[in-house]
Order: structure tokens, then C-alpha cells, then sequence
């Protein structure tokens, strides 16, 4: 029964971590962003996060935050959320799952710790047109 059942790959949809400016906190702060660079609408999208890690030799994680957009449209990007000075450490993990049509998708993305650090990594995102950090 197992092999009857497909799991579909996720192509085209991907997160991006983007250093902004952030008038809030008079600083650049790290924002996520879903990027849907599919020919799709994205619907029912759901993300949850986490940060997990050791530091200092101590194991630390944070809480979950969940996330829920009804339609992401195809070619088009949606910030998911802001990540902490703090928590960059630490690994940033977000699962993403969505449909398009009636075929579930999901997907772990993680970005690892202290990423922010090597900027040789960076790459201009798709839709956004900005320098960031992409996770696919």
C-alpha cells in the first residue's frame, strides 16, 4: 500500500531570509518571506516555526509560531515573519505545507545557524529583487 501512495516534490515555492531595515526597532532586523515562484496559487498555506540549538553547551529551543495565508498567488511573495537578533544561533526551522488544487504539499525548511554570518551565501531572490539568504 505504500507504494501506491505518491508524495509530491515542491518546485518553485521556497523561503528567503532578507536583512531590512526596520523603522520599529531603529535597526536592520532578518525577515522571512514565502516566495511562490510557481505558475500556481498557492491555497490553504499553513507555516509553523521553531528554533532549535546548542549554545554555550546548553540546549535551547523556542516556541512554535503558526502562520496562515488562504491564498499565496502565483508569483508573488508573502512575509512569514521576523526572526530575532537572538535566535540567529540557533537552527530556524519552518515546515510549510499548502495545496494547489486538491494535492497536498509540504516541506521542512531549515535555516541553519548563524547563516546571517556568511554573506558568500547570499544570492538576489526571485519577485524580491533584494540580496538574501535561500533556503529551497
Amino acid at each position: 500500500m505504500q507504494k501506491d501512495i505518491k508524495i509530491p516534490e515542491v518546485e518553485n515555492v521556497f523561503l528567503a531570509a532578507i536583512c531590512e531595515w526596520s523603522d520599529d526597532f531603529m535597526e536592520n532586523v532578518w525577515h522571512v518571506y514565502l516566495v511562490n515562484d510557481s505558475d500556481f496559487d498557492l491555497d490553504g498555506v499553513m507555516v509553523v516555526s521553531k528554533a532549535f540549538g546548542t549554545v554555550n553547551g546548553e540546549m535551547k529551543k523556542t516556541s512554535l509560531l503558526r502562520h496562515a495565508f488562504t491564498v499565496v498567488p502565483s508569483v508573488s511573495v508573502v512575509k512569514i515573519e521576523m526572526i530575532e537578533k537572538s535566535v540567529l544561533e540557533l537552527n530556524n526551522e519552518f515546515m510549510v505545507t499548502y495545496f494547489i488544487g486538491s494535492t497536498l504539499y509540504d516541506k521542512k525548511f531549515i535555516f541553519k545557524a548563524n547563516f546571517a554570518n556568511d554573506k558568500s551565501l547570499f544570492e538576489e531572490v526571485p519577485i524580491l529583487f533584494k540580496e538574501g539568504f535561500v533556503v529551497r
